[in-house]
């Protein structure tokens, strides 16, 4: 019995060594997603507080409203509008206009539905 009482021993400090490693990892994952976090939340103020210097009240409501339905083109709006202001390329505040102008030339393409009768 006392060579079954051993095999029972080692197993149990064994899984404990595992459930401690496990919870180690569990620590460390969990830092490095609050870290993660953390950073994306700055950039997302960074990006707001840059926005709305750069936009003006009414262009700002159409791009909240244009997020409800086309999220990804008003993330890649926002940043072509970051990129032109730092880089001079338009009058700042942007107007209503000047924003409907820039949402005409990036979503100039359209659609062709073709339908095949069998």
């Amino acid at each position: 019995m006392s060579e079954l009482d051993e095999i029972r021993r080692r197993r149990m400090e064994q899984l404990q060594q595992q459930q401690m490693a496990a919870q180690q990892q569990q620590g460390t994952n969990y830092q490095q997603m609050q870290q993660e976090e953390q950073m994306r939340q700055q950039y997302e103020a960074q990006k707001k507080n840059a926005l709305r210097q750069i936009l003006s009240p009414e262009a700002r409501q159409r791009l909240a409203n244009l997020r409800l339905t086309k999220a990804e083109l008003v993330n890649a709006i926002e940043m072509q509008l970051i990129q032109m202001a730092q880089s001079g390329r338009i009058q700042i505040p942007v107007s209503d206009a000047t924003l409907k102008q820039i949402l005409r030339e990036t979503t100039n393409t359209k659609r062709e539905i073709h339908i095949t009768r069998k």
